[in-house]
């Protein structure tokens, strides 16, 4: 149980890094080439990444509750 927690929490952060570089990434290209080198657009990006880095660790926490859309207690 505690191995599986550990890739989980592994998963996790891994794929909020991964998609706040993104963002982050996307964001300075659109600063650069339409917004005329303002930092929203970075901000934008980057925080659009953490955003769905945390929904898909909600997501990945509660898996092993939900079976066929209903949730199951530990017995």
């Amino acid at each position: 149980m505690a191995e599986e927690h550990g890739r989980k929490w592994d998963r996790c952060l891994a794929d909020t890094a991964v998609k706040t570089v993104t963002g982050l990434g996307v964001g300075i290209v659109f600063s650069v080439l339409l917004f005329k080198r303002r930092t929203w657009p970075v901000a934008f990006g980057s925080g659009l990444g953490v955003g769905m880095g945390y929904t898909n660790c909600q997501n990945d926490f509660r898996l092993p509750y939900l079976i066929h859309g209903r949730m199951v207690k530990d017995q």
